[in-house]
This record gives C-alpha cells, structure tokens and sequence, in this order.
C-alpha cells in the first residue's frame, strides 16, 4: 500500500468512514488534470510591464483633459507643451548638466546610506548589546523628517555638497535599517542552533546563513530608499543649490514658468520609476527561489 493509501486508511480509521484505495496512476492523473499556470484563489498571474499602466493611465487622462480644454493650461501645463520645453532645455544646454548632478548627488546618499543602515542593521541585529545602544537612536532619527534637521546641518555643514549628500544618506539609512533588522530577526532560530552544531566561525556564520536570510528584508528596504533618495534630493537642491533639477524648477517657479516646473516633476518620477524597477528586478532575480504571490 502506497503512501497515499495508507493516510487514506488511517483517515477512514479515525472517522469511520469507507474510502476506496487510490493507487498511484489515479493520484498522478488527478495532478496532470489540474491546469497549470492558473490559481483559483491570488491577485493571478504577474502582468508583463504591469507596472506601466497605471503612469499610462495617467499620461492618456492628462492628454485627454488637455486636448479637451477641460485642464487649464496656466496650472498644468500640456504634455507637448511640456515635452517641447524639455526638449528646448536639452538643445540649450540647460538640462543635460542639471540631470547629471542630481544623479550625482542620488547615487552617492543612496550608497552612503545603505552602508550606513547596513551596518547598523548588522550590529542591532546580532547583538543585543548592538541593539540597546543603536535601535534607540535610529528609531528617534526616524520620527525627525529630515526636512526639520537641515537647519542644523546647514550650520554643521554648511550649503556645499556634504550637507545635500548626508541629508539624502540620512533618509535613506532609516528604511535600510528597519527592514534589514527586521529580515535578521525573522531568521529561524533553528539555522543558528545548525551552525553551532556544525561549529561555524562569525564570518562563515554571516556569510552562509545571516546575509541570505536578511537578504529579502534588505532589497525590500531597497525599495523605499530609492523613493526616499529622490525625495530628500527634492529638497536639499531648492535650499541653497545652484545646480540640480529642484534649483532649475526653483527659478522657474519664480519666473513663472509652469512648462519648466512640469519636466522637472516628470523627471523627478521618471528617476523614480527607473530606479525603482531596477531594484525589482534585482528582487526578483535575486529571490527567485522563493514561490509567493508576487510571482
């Protein structure tokens, strides 16, 4: 009597009831019956290039009430209207050198910034020592936005580079924290006491079971920085900047230039959406062991 079989029989034993035997064949045929690639219950199956609709949405509502006259122009502006400034920026020289520096300043808070929560999400997260002298600190820096912190760090550091680099690492090292220490914590107790039983060293022991299993915690906390880099750089380039994105929508703002004020937003997004689509695709790729119903 096959495996299956005998569950059958000890099921029928404990309720009284008669189940006829099921062999093998009929069990695998039952399986090969059920239709692969569909669930009955789930949001479904992954939508290639998903994310796209809702933006597009968006674009064909906002063509729509600009080409019907219902969308005032002088408070938003057209799309053509907005796609033939960006274009006249970047003929002119104007855009090119503002978008290279605010990635300048996106990519080195972000790095320093999840080296930083990486770190402390390491020392927290292994050490209870590690947690009682660093998760109080950060979870105070976390209720201060840094939006209320920058009169004091233009004072420590003045208006150049430093400050609008460790305002964008600052908030990006809180959600690199709070989901890297998370996904240490809800390692299974159980791989720590298999690594003592087979007398791992520290490294060999965060190598092979602390990173892995933090791992999805991380690149979720990836995705909020990527945001929350984007909009700390909103911020630190119209406080003193004389370059960037935020400093040209700053003097257009006081110009009152809309047009030039849109492409600044529709960049700022687009950054956005790139960047965070990045990051899920290395998501993907990276946990793709994992079956879930994002897949």
């Amino acid at each position: 009597m096959t495996d299956t079989a005998t569950t059958r029989a000890a099921e029928a034993g404990v309720t009284g009831a008669v189940v006829p035997p099921v062999d093998d064949e009929e069990l695998a045929a039952g399986r090969a019956s059920r239709p692969r690639g569909k669930r009955r219950l789930g949001p479904g199956r992954p939508l290639r290039f998903g994310y796209l609709v809702g933006p597009l949405l968006l674009l064909g509502v906002w063509v729509w009430g600009s080409a019907q006259g219902w969308i005032d122009p002088r408070v938003l502006t057209a799309p053509w209207t907005v796609a033939a400034t960006a274009w006249d920026l970047w003929e002119s020289g104007r855009l090119g050198p503002d978008l290279l520096v605010s990635a300048r300043r996106f990519a080195l808070g972000l790095v320093f910034g999840v080296l930083a929560g990486l770190a402390l999400a390491l020392v927290s997260g292994l050490s209870r020592w590690g947690e009682a002298v660093v998760d109080g600190p950060v979870q105070i820096k976390r209720s201060i936005p840094n939006l209320a912190l920058l009169p004091l760090l233009l004072l420590w550091f003045g208006i150049d580079e430093r400050m609008k680099i460790i305002t964008i690492a600052l908030g990006v090292l809180i959600p690199i924290y709070l989901h890297t220490h998370n996904g240490l914590r809800s390692i299974d107790g159980r791989y720590a006491e298999l690594a003592e039983t087979l007398r791992l060293k520290p490294a060999a022991f965060i190598g092979r079971v602390v990173l892995p299993g933090a791992l999805p915690g991380f690149l979720l906390g990836m995705r909020f920085a990527v945001t929350s880099s984007w909009l700390s750089l909103v911020v630190v380039e119209q406080v003193n900047a004389t370059s960037g994105i935020g400093y040209m929508m700053l003097l257009a703002g006081t110009y009152g230039q809309t047009d030039v004020i849109i492409v600044g937003l529709v960049l700022y997004a687009l950054l956005g959406l790139a960047s965070d689509t990045v990051v899920r695709l290395i998501q993907r790729r990276a946990l793709s062991w994992r079956r879930t119903l994002e897949d």
